[in-house]
């Protein structure tokens, strides 16, 4: 594959790079750059994570990466997620893994790499000190919202000054080309990027993926980035925090038709519609086009073969809410379908996880 054909597929569908030609001139001259997204094992995971940045990771590994999905267990901890608890972060760990797998990126294809398999070195937490010693308590309590915090928050464990630090030391650590996220991690990058050159590493790409929005208005309460699109896509995201409006990975066929049935659409408006981000994010990039099924006397099947077909005729009237959120929850259950032939065969983690959302 020539370098235009790599460029173009490590950067469809992001929503930024920092920097184009800084990704360019890595594609001219390594055929196996070092990648990876960190994610907190925090629950069942939702679509944005399973869709969007799966489908991302999938590309990033066709364009010749070496791809390291790592899990972050110890973050985890530090965010209190799980309830803290060790023992629950590794079956989340081990579930996340079981989720990419089954949307295609089995072990080999992808390297997972676990947090406790780095932390537990000296090099490592020099590192960790280092980046704190070349930055301001300040300056890292702005990169506070990579942890799904306002930055506006209050009252702050002394833990979560921790955190930052770890994630730029984790990209240092694993020797990476290329730092992949949502937008939501942009804080951190930007960090990992600005005290690289003063301790001699690497500057990190940054490569950022949209953040699918969930299905209702209600957002997350708090300031998350001074830009305001930004902050306003990070408040809306899709998030454990409001559930009704969240699709997970694991969800039953007749559960998502149910989520998007309910989900706020308004008529002929095409911006700031959840469905219509649905189909752009998520339906479009895995499918390639959206078909929805409906009776011949209001107009019978069709076929969109791109969002700007689409988005023209919801925009004009041409297609009725109803009819677009049939469409993308048939599509988005097509699309969960690897997920849940996956766990009818190995429902080990996933009954685990269940019954630790029960107890916790």
């Amino acid at each position: 594959m020539d370098t235009d054909s790599r460029f173009n597929l490590v950067t469809r569908n992001l929503q930024e790079i920092i920097t184009a030609d800084e990704l360019r001139s890595l594609l001219e001259t390594n055929d196996h750059p070092r990648g990876y997204v960190g994610f907190e094992p925090s629950g069942i995971m939702h679509a944005g994570t399973g869709l969007l940045v799966g489908k991302k990771m999938s590309d990033f590994v066709d364009a010749g990466f070496h791809f390291i999905i790592y899990l972050a267990e110890w973050h985890g901890w530090i965010n209190n997620k799980m309830g803290g608890v060790a023992e629950n972060l590794a079956i989340a760990a081990e579930y996340f893994k079981d989720c990419f797998t089954a949307l295609g990126l089995p072990e080999g294809r992808v390297e997972y790499l676990w947090a406790s398999d780095i932390v537990d070195t000296k090099d490592y937490w020099e590192k960790v000190v280092r980046v704190m010693k070349s930055t301001t308590l300040r300056r890292t309590l702005r990169a506070m919202p990579i942890m799904g915090r306002s930055a506006d928050t209050a009252d702050v464990e002394t833990a979560w000054a921790l955190y930052p630090a770890m994630q730029a030391s984790d990209i240092f650590q694993m020797d990476l080309d290329c730092a992949c996220a949502g937008m939501d991690q942009r804080k951190v990058h930007m960090l990992a990027r600005e005290v690289a050159p003063r301790l001699g590493f690497k500057v990190p790409v940054c490569l950022h993926n949209p953040l699918l929005p969930g299905l209702q208005q209600v957002g997350l309460e708090g300031s998350f980035d001074e830009d305001q699109g930004i902050n306003e896509s990070i408040r809306h995201k899709m998030s454990k925090s409001v559930s009704r409006g969240a699709i997970w990975v694991n969800d039953a066929p007749e559960e998502i038709r149910g989520k998007y049935h309910d989900a706020f659409c308004p008529e002929k408006v095409v911006k700031d519609n959840p469905v219509l981000d649905h189909a752009r994010m998520a339906v479009f990039p895995n499918l390639g086009k959206l078909e929805i099924e409906r009776p011949e006397k209001y107009g019978g099947d069709v076929t969109y073969n791109s969002f700007e077909e689409l988005a023209d005729a919801y925009g004009r009237g041409g297609l009725h809410p109803l009819d677009l959120k049939r469409g993308v929850a048939e599509s988005m259950i097509k699309l969960l379908e690897p997920v849940a032939r996956y766990f009818d065969r190995k429902p080990e983690n996933l009954d685990r996880m269940r019954q630790l959302t029960v107890t916790r």
